[in-house]
């Protein structure tokens, strides 16, 4: 049986490293790695328990106590709600890593059913991700089902003023 738990602000190191893992897979591997010192700060501050809009799962690897072998993680937004979503909370699911040498043993999908039940005890009707094909038989089988909407994005570039405070300027 495959044990997975609600991360802890101690495991925002592991997390992150994990996310590299993730990016390397499907960019290529990515020298550029100052990003991770500021994630791991970011992510300790966010993830402070059930109550907070940001959770992640983990499994232990079971060789080496204290490191991941898996996670997934999720956040809570709120839209305007829909006929199928009155009061409009919705879930996002990102960023479900494995260690190459551990896939294929169930920590992705105990990930994912423990972040499922966390979005269910918060209320979520709506939980959204985006899959890659490796992925997408775990998430169909969890009961996910492509839509109909295709994604588009605008990169805006932060720039911090001395205040720590972020600028926006549109790149």
């Amino acid at each position: 049986m495959v044990i997975s738990r609600l991360a802890t602000p101690d495991d925002a190191p592991e997390l992150v490293r994990l996310r590299k893992v993730m990016l390397d897979e499907y960019l290529g591997v990515q020298s550029d790695t100052a990003w991770m010192a500021v994630s791991v700060e970011v992510l300790r501050a966010k993830l402070v328990g059930e109550e907070g809009q940001l959770a992640a799962t983990v499994v232990e690897r079971p060789d080496d106590p204290g490191r991941l072998a898996a996670c997934a993680v999720g956040t809570i937004e709120y839209r305007l709600g829909g006929p199928e979503n009155p009061l409009g909370i919705s879930g996002y699911v990102f960023s479900v890593a494995t260690d190459p040498e551990l896939r294929r043993r169930g920590y992705s999908r105990a990930c994912m059913e423990e972040l499922i039940a966390w979005f269910e005890r918060r209320g979520v009707r709506k939980v959204d991700l985006r899959a890659s094909p490796e992925g997408e038989p775990l998430y169909a089988s969890l009961g996910f089902a492509r839509t109909p909407d295709p994604a588009m994005r605008l990169a805006l570039r932060h720039t911090p003023d001395r205040s720590g405070a972020p600028g926006t300027v549109r790149s």
